[in-house]
């Protein structure tokens, strides 16, 4: 039986992941999805880790990262239990959420989270690698300030987009939307300095302008990037374009109202100023900033970005648990 690592390898920040890392990742997730091609395959997978369980503990709104970490757990044949609000939990009765979260660890091996707490994945592995019984925890997405495995995807389908354009290496990546409070941004955006000559253009309106500390944070990197509101601009040159939605769930006094976004929406007619390489991403869900009309262009990869999102989950649990050494493709 393979046995969890004496400290667990925790997915907390996209600042975990370096430049072998995600080549290893997406090199490991190709593979994964081949077993995909057969019944021989995907009965391989399921054995993988069917002796472990995982927690979902999901108490922020989400339908994609929820059900696509559970059917991740599935192909790798994980049990998986579920908690989709706190209230139904004896947290309603006053425990805290520290201990709800021990309790949880008693009865499976890993937990995922999704929280719209900030820093609260980062406190309960702290809190758990000082028990008897220390299990790894998954970001699935905390408050607005980090998604990992978003990001990690996120990579693999760029580099997947670029595997006949030289890689990621030398792009111009596009990032629009709410940069101030979208996680997504700041994940992504912390990687691409493990990338040779990458430049980021944050394109957004003035309100939505990134925030003091990622700034900070990628100069000090030394991360090319320049911030614009010139979106028929950047766009000419963008070799992806990666767009977001408003972040109005964290708005205190509806001031995603008082700005007006019409102007950095993605539509049909813009697509004849993009690059015929270019890639257009999108984390989702969409709203307005997205015309549905792009959806059958070739450069759009949202869709595909989307399933890319669950095998990169595969293959990161795997690593987790160590098994991702037994992930060797057989003839199929």
């Amino acid at each position: 039986m393979d046995e969890l690592p004496s400290i667990p390898l925790h997915i907390l920040s996209s600042s975990q992941f370096d430049r072998p890392f995600l080549d290893h990742m997406c090199q490991l997730t190709d593979t994964i999805r081949r077993f995909d091609k057969s019944k021989e395959g995907l009965m391989y997978l399921q054995g993988l880790l069917a002796h472990r369980r995982a927690m979902l503990y999901f108490t922020q709104p989400s339908t994609r990262t929820f059900l696509s970490f559970q059917t991740a757990c599935q192909i790798i044949g994980m049990g998986t239990n579920e908690i989709r609000d706190s209230s139904t939990s004896s947290e309603r009765k006053g425990e805290s959420i520290e201990d709800s979260l021990r309790t949880f660890s008693s009865y499976v091996d890993v937990i995922i989270m999704r929280t719209p707490e900030p820093g609260l994945c980062d406190r309960i592995a702290n809190l758990l690698d000082e028990t008897e019984r220390p299990i790894p925890i998954v970001n699935a997405g905390s408050g607005p300030d980090e998604h990992p495995t978003q990001a990690l995807l996120d990579i693999y389908t760029l580099s997947r987009s670029f595997v006949r354009h030289g890689g990621i290496d030398g792009k111009t990546i596009m990032m629009v939307g709410d940069l101030k409070r979208g996680r997504t941004i700041r994940s992504l955006s912390g990687l691409m300095s493990n990338y040779r000559d990458v430049k980021i253009l944050f394109v957004s309106p003035p309100e939505f302008r990134i925030s003091d500390d990622l700034r900070q944070k990628l100069r000090q990197k030394g991360q090319q990037f320049e911030e614009t509101d010139q979106f028929e601009d950047a766009l000419r040159v963008a070799d992806a374009v990666y767009m977001t939605r408003v972040q109005d769930e964290y708005d205190t006094n509806g001031e995603s109202k008082k700005v007006d976004y019409r102007r950095f929406h993605l539509k049909a007619e813009h697509l004849p100023l993009m690059k015929t390489t270019a890639v257009i991403m999108h984390p989702l869900p969409r709203r307005e900033e997205l015309d549905v009309a792009i959806d059958n262009d070739p450069r759009a990869k949202y869709w595909r970005q989307e399933r890319n999102g669950m095998w990169t989950r595969v293959a990161l649990l795997t690593k987790i648990f160590g098994v991702d050494r037994k992930i060797i493709l057989p003839e199929l």
